[in-house]
């Protein structure tokens, strides 16, 4: 092993050194405060990166794994999405809840940046929804059931995906109308992947799944990653954001193990649980903070105060929609926590800020400030709303009660 591979050893060991202790320390200030693992991955990033020790630089390798860590986030999220249990209603208001929020977010961006790229890329990251990162707190925690979950699923589904097929359509470089195209064809191949994911199976081939769940030779994980990286390929291929292939991977992952082999779909998620949660995914986080332009945010004092700024701007741009196009679709209480969970934003805000860093629509001090938007958006918004939904279920316990004994 020569040097420059002994350094990315020892720089990839620190990533799961702090992977691994993320997790441990927000147990331990459980007691006295909730820190979700993303925001501790993230502040590890940054005492380990070039903004403070410098002990982890980015290179092609730690690149890499970054992106697969993207690619697993963005395939859990569209794996998670349950088509049968969010069309109809929650989808339609949904995706008008959306449609508003672009409307709001891109005149914000025109109002503070004028018509620039930097604006468009302001006005996008004000319409995300960190869906692949709030889901596991909501499974967690058990909220995923019910119409709160549902209406949640169609929400961050419509906020996750939406935002990226306008990063392929309007900041891939193409003309719009090439853009468009391109992003309709790619769509008949997923979608003729997803048919064909539907088609029944030879038993033969379930016998294999089945027996091999268990063993050395995990067909169907493999399967998993294999679809996984022809659909990113495939994006990548036709100059389309990468995130679009891999989050309709996990649709037609979803698709295939729904159709042919419903008995193992637990199984197999929990499988891809543990690649992606037990290092890909903190390997991407932990690297954001590596990325994270501490040096140039500080340089810039004024700066300081757009975090606080642009969480507000989530909570009105995202959340505000989704509190009038949810009326009757959860109950009045919980509302308000509906709010929270769709104004949390923060892996598409790296996407954006890497796009705008790299064509030089954007500087260093900005991208900084619009990631430290979503750490504050990832730390204060889903523990409020949770706690929103604990307080509506704690008072709803009571009122059945009553109901049972009349």
């Amino acid at each position: 092993m020569d040097g420059a591979e002994s350094g990315t050893m020892g720089m990839l060991l620190a990533l799961l050194v702090a992977a691994l202790l993320a997790p441990l320390i927000g147990h331990r200030l459980a007691r006295w405060v909730i820190v979700p693992s993303v925001v501790l991955e993230i502040g590890f990033g940054i005492l380990l990166g070039p903004s403070v020790l410098g002990i982890v630089r980015e290179n092609a390798t730690i690149t890499l794994l970054a992106d697969l860590g993207l690619a697993l986030l963005m395939f859990m999220a569209g794996y998670e999405i349950d088509f049968r249990r969010i069309k109809g209603r929650p989808l339609n208001r949904a995706l008008l809840a959306w449609a508003c929020s672009v409307a709001l977010g891109l005149g914000i961006g025109w109002a503070l940046f004028g018509a620039s790229r930097t604006a468009l890329i302001v006005g996008l990251a004000l319409t995300t929804t960190a869906l692949g990162t709030v889901l596991p707190i909501l499974r967690d925690s058990g909220a995923l059931g019910g119409a709160f979950g549902t209406r949640f699923l169609a929400s961050g589904s419509v906020g996750e995906f939406g935002p990226i097929v306008l990063i392929a359509l309007l900041l891939s470089g193409y003309r719009p109308w090439e853009g468009t195209l391109l992003l309709a064809l790619f769509f008949a191949l997923a979608g003729a992947a997803a048919w064909a994911a539907t088609r029944p199976r030879s038993e033969r081939w379930a016998l294999l799944i089945r027996a091999t769940l268990g063993s050395s030779a995990q067909v169907a994980v493999r399967l998993c990653m294999v679809v996984i990286v022809a659909l990113v390929w495939l994006a990548s291929a036709m100059h389309l954001d990468a995130l679009l292939g891999s989050f309709a991977a996990g649709i037609v992952v979803k698709l295939m193990i729904s159709a042919n082999h419903e008995g193992e779909a637990e199984r197999v998620e929990s499988k891809m649980d543990a690649i992606g949660f037990g290092f890909l995914i903190p390997v991407f986080f932990v690297v954001t903070g590596v990325r994270f332009d501490l040096a140039s945010l500080l340089a810039e004092p004024v700066l300081l105060l757009l975090p606080p700024v642009l969480l507000v701007a989530f909570l009105l741009v995202r959340g505000g929609p989704e509190y009038l196009f949810s009326r009757g679709d959860v109950p009045e209480a919980q509302r308000p926590a509906l709010v929270l969970f769709s104004a949390t934003a923060l892996p598409l805000l790296t996407v954006l800020t890497t796009i705008g860093t790299r064509d030089g629509s954007m500087d260093g001090a900005h991208a900084a400030a619009i990631v430290a938007a979503g750490m504050l958006s990832v730390l204060i918004l889903p523990q409020a709303g949770g706690a929103l939904l604990r307080r509506t279920a704690g008072t709803a316990a009571p009122a059945e009660r009553s109901r049972e004994e009349e």
